[in-house]
């Protein structure tokens, strides 16, 4: 699909486009790796893509070929950090924000897309999953929701027109305006001090929410496209093989661009026609030119439903099919789509003349657990017997995937002492005998209790729970453990040798990297200063 997008008639009206020239961004210096000369770094996340899935396709598994061509060959110019880890906890929110900012959820203040803030007042209209409306500033304390709820409609590709602010909470401090999520954040991103320094900068992605990309100062991102990855799938005109949709068993009003193997590539290959109009000097649409970004990127889904998704309409599952994590059929394909639109991503560089001057960096916000699909228990799915942890406390949020945080009601140490007591006297039942249970102080080592939107209690349960009530996935993200945290990092450019990093490092890092590839001061970065975040070594 991918292959067709970017050949034939479409992409000579595109070069054509292209060639009135590519206008570089004035007072923008750039940086060097090796004394050669880098104006521009692309990042790439491929969402669940773990540093065994990336080993595994470059090499080939158990004596089978490699799938994974072009990022192999990135690979043999440049370094590999085979134990490289998200934050905990290791949700697409938490993640990228690290990525691009430096900062973990201690001091971004971002746990999960939909969680509580204790501090806020409820939105002025009840959002479609059911925040509800609240009197602002008389009540504080409420659900937040930047995932597609805040939508003008979360049904359109487009949101609808974007972000809805009725859909938004609001600060009883601040005259009850409405809180975007670029504002939530609490620190500032690479995009930011990229165009402060006089860089042109664009990212795209899954949601209109991710407008949190463009940092407190609200401005940081001058190209901003993110398609709505839970709107009903409709057919793609300017995306050959996707009009219609290939895959027609997925396409009612019910089902959204991850419901499918197939649709989720098309999804993809609208963002990766944005990233090659981006790298030709055009805006994501290629109608508009403003000159290629010294800071660009996106993120690919397709892996990630590749490993989660089982499309009974198709009688298809994905997911691995043993611990050494030998992909499915339907993962396999996945991640040979995105290796071969990375590929399309290096050759236009390449026929740019800016292959030579782009650090390419490529990593994942998160991972998915479990890979060993023997270690699978969904709960209560696959055993009704067994129960979330939300059933036993009374909370105001619970944020369950593959783990459960809970902010509770009763906050008081009484109330926090019953909480506890009912988990771990449930610890069977909640899948947590061999996990473990956070709070107070243990807690308080990895988040900021004292955040107004910091959870009361964490409970990483056995590996390979799930909490879910339904059978359409077969992993989930979330949680603390090694499939969940374990990505893939590698950051290539044509000046370096291959080398392998086997020390732990933190995709956290991967800011203070990018800025120091460009040239600029890690430390403007409010994440890396309060965390003391430096640049991964071996550049």
């Amino acid at each position: 699909m991918i292959g067709k997008l970017l050949t034939g008639a479409a992409l000579c009206a595109l070069s054509a486009t292209a060639m009135a020239g590519d206008a570089s961004a004035a007072g923008f210096t750039g940086g060097a790796i090796n004394g050669k000369p880098v104006e521009r770094v692309l990042l790439i996340s491929i969402d669940g893509m773990h540093a065994l899935d990336f080993a595994n396709c470059a090499k080939g598994v158990a004596g089978g070929a490699p799938y994974c061509p072009n990022l192999a060959a990135l690979a043999r110019t440049g370094v590999n950090y085979t134990q490289a880890m998200t934050p905990k906890p290791s949700d697409s929110f938490p993640g990228l924000v690290a990525l691009i900012s430096g900062a973990s959820p201690f001091t971004s203040g971002t746990f999960y897309d939909v969680s509580y803030d204790r501090a806020l007042s409820g939105p002025k209209k009840t959002t479609p999953y059911g925040i509800p409306a609240g009197n602002c500033p008389s009540v504080v304390g409420t659900q937040v929701g930047f995932d597609e709820e805040v939508d003008f409609d979360l049904t359109k590709l487009d949101g609808g027109g974007g972000i809805d602010a009725d859909y938004l909470p609001r600060d009883p401090k601040n005259g009850c305006a409405p809180v975007y999520p670029h504002t939530y954040i609490k620190v500032n991103t690479v995009f930011e001090v990229v165009k402060q320094a006089g860089g042109r900068t664009a990212w795209s992605d899954k949601h209109p929410s991710y407008d949190f990309t463009n940092g407190v100062s609200g401005t940081g991102v001058d190209d901003l496209y993110s398609p709505e990855i839970n709107s009903i799938p409709v057919g793609l005109p300017t995306v050959p093989g996707c009009n219609p949709l290939p895959d027609q068993t997925a396409v009612s009003n019910s089902n959204a661009w991850t419901d499918s193997f197939q649709n989720i590539q098309c999804y993809d290959s609208l963002k990766v026609k944005a990233i090659i109009n981006e790298i030709d000097g055009l805006d994501h649409t290629g109608a508009v030119r403003l000159g290629s970004p010294n800071l660009f990127g996106m993120n690919f889904q397709s892996v990630s439903v590749g490993q989660k998704l089982i499309e009974a309409s198709i009688n298809t599952n994905g997911g691995y099919a043993d611990a050494q994590g030998t992909p499915s059929t339907a993962l396999q394909g996945e991640i040979a789509f995105t290796d071969k639109a990375i590929g399309a991503m290096v050759a236009e560089l390449k026929a740019r003349n800016k292959f030579e001057t782009t650090a390419i960096i490529i990593t994942a916000k998160h991972g998915q657990s479990p890979i060993d699909r023997t270690r699978l228990l969904r709960i209560p799915a696959d055993d009704t017997t067994k129960q979330p942890p939300s059933n036993f406390v009374t909370n105001v949020q619970a944020d369950e995937d593959d783990i459960s945080m809970l902010w509770l009601k009763d906050r008081s140490a009484s109330g926090l002492a019953t909480a506890l007591s009912a988990l771990q006297n449930n610890a069977t039942t909640i899948g947590a005998n061999a996990g473990e249970i956070f709070y107070g102080p243990s807690l308080g080592l990895m988040f900021n209790t004292s955040d107004s939107r910091a959870p009361d209690i964490v409970v990483a349960p056995n590996v390979g729970v799930v909490y879910t009530g339904g059978k359409k996935k077969d992993a989930e993200h979330g949680g603390w453990a090694n499939d969940d945290r374990n990505v893939m990092l590698l950051v290539s450019h044509p000046v370096l040798t291959a080398r392998t990093y086997v020390a732990p490092v933190a995709t956290q890092q991967v800011a203070a990297t990018i800025l120091s590839i460009l040239g600029q001061n890690p430390n403007a970065l409010i994440g890396v200063r309060n965390e003391g975040v430096k640049a991964l070594s071996g550049l």
